[in-house]
């Protein structure tokens, strides 16, 4: 092993310096004259190699401690090298901006489709406008939360950006150790979480729900009518739904895949929203007819295509269930109709999100899970089999969020707070 440099530190010799050894090496007559001096005021350099074996090295001016704070720069770093615990901090000067591009390579292919479009999403509306220029090791904690406070609206979304921030410099830590700590860690969402009114979540009525399917056209009411509101099944389930998933004898279908939307683009996902939606769905007998009727129409083969390399090849032939022209089904094919079936039967109702401050319209689409659920409840179904049917990973979010009251719920109360007919009745107990 070689021997330690004796002359590490070591002063570096300064042009403004008039000190022999400066005077020695930058003659007056070709660097100007200084005053004399008899000590010099040089940097002093603290030379180290890193775990890599490369040298490197750090200037300390006198101002700044000189030769004490370029050898106590020594020790730590040599203690820090045989430690592990090194960390090059010329690795930490990359701009967040720069080092989004690095994570986005990987962080960009995992994940479902709108998991890595809400991200990028995040990042292109929130993050980058006011970040991307800073330095990694610029970054300060105090800095990050006087803006997620101040300029991110919405609890949701200062969740959703602060959990980017903390994966982003997560993983600038795992890289090397670009940083050594993580000042998104410990940020605070401090956006209140506003409830919605329970009027807000509960789905149409029945009466209300006869209205909108009789004012929707016919083709829309043999897909949203006997179809989504007999099953429940998501929207890019029931789009994605293939000929050969469907067992007419059984009266099941297969959800083995679903439609998503990559950004404005239709693409086949090979797996439902959760492992939960992996599941064999009941069908009604009026859903059961809603499929054959689809099937005399559009011919569907019974075929199996993988999606291979190009998830955008949506093989259509094989889809039960298309739009009014044949091609795939997507939000636009859907939400069209629906809403302006819900304005004709006087039904919509525009909600304030209390979060973003943007209206919503009620009722939506995905209100047929919650109606679904609710029917099963009140059929006295285990909560098991509707989390199953329902493909629910959570069994409790199927009772505190898809389950909502009877329509005569306050009559049953009322009978029964007043001893009424067919009720017990409450009493006192002393």
């Amino acid at each position: 092993m070689p021997r330690r440099a004796a002359n590490n530190p070591r002063q570096i010799r300064c042009k403004t310096c008039g000190c022999p050894a400066c005077t020695k090496k930058y003659p007056p007559e070709e660097y100007g004259q200084r005053r004399p001096r008899r000590d010099c005021i040089g940097s002093w350099q603290a030379r180290y190699r890193d775990p890599a074996g490369k040298q490197k090295a750090r200037n300390f001016p006198i101002d700044e401690g000189g030769k004490k704070a370029a050898e106590a720069f020594l020790d730590e770093t040599r203690t820090a090298v045989r430690q592990r615990t090194y960390r090059d901090p010329e690795r930490g000067k990359i701009r967040l901006g720069a080092w989004w591009t690095e994570f986005w390579e990987v962080e960009g292919k995992k994940g479902a489709i709108r998991t890595r479009n809400r991200k990028h999403s995040v990042w292109k509306a929130h993050v980058e406008p006011k970040w991307s220029g800073y330095r990694l090791i610029d970054l300060e904690y105090m800095a990050l939360q006087k803006w997620l406070t101040q300029d991110v609206k919405g609890h949701r979304t200062q969740t959703q950006v602060k959990q980017l921030l903390v994966a982003l410099l997560d993983a600038a830590i795992k890289d090397g150790e670009r940083i050594s700590v993580n000042p998104a860690k410990h940020l605070e969402v401090t956006a209140p979480r506003r409830a919605k009114h329970p009027d807000d979540l509960k789905p149409p009525t029945r009466a209300q729900y006869a209205l909108i399917h009789a004012a929707l056209p016919a083709y829309y009411q043999r897909i949203l009518r006997d179809f989504a509101y007999e099953t429940g099944m998501r929207p890019g389930e029931y789009a994605g739904l293939r000929l050969h998933c469907v067992d007419e004898e059984r009266m099941v279908a297969h959800i083995k895949e679903i439609l998503v939307s990559d950004d404005g683009r239709l693409c086949r996902q090979e797996a439902p929203k959760t492992e939960a939606g992996f599941r064999t769905v009941a069908l009604t007998p009026t859903a059961l007819e809603a499929i054959r009727w689809m099937k005399e129409k559009w011919k569907p083969k019974a075929t199996r295509s993988a999606i291979g390399d190009d998830p955008y090849d949506l093989h259509v032939e094989e889809l039960v269930f298309r739009g009014p022209r044949g091609g795939a089904l997507n939000t636009n094919n859907l939400q069209r109709p629906w809403k302006k079936a819900t304005d004709q039967a006087g039904v919509t109702r525009k909600v304030k999100n209390p979060e973003t401050g943007k209206w919503e319209w009620w009722p939506r689409l995905y209100e047929y899970r919650h109606d679904v659920a609710s029917r099963l409840h009140h059929a006295g179904v285990a909560e098991v089999d509707t989390q199953a049917h329902l493909g629910q990973k959570r069994g409790g979010k199927v009772t505190w969020i898809y389950t909502h009251g009877s329509e005569d719920a306050q009559e049953r109360v009322r009978n029964a707070l007043t001893g009424g007919e067919g009720e017990s009745g409450l009493r006192a107990v002393r």
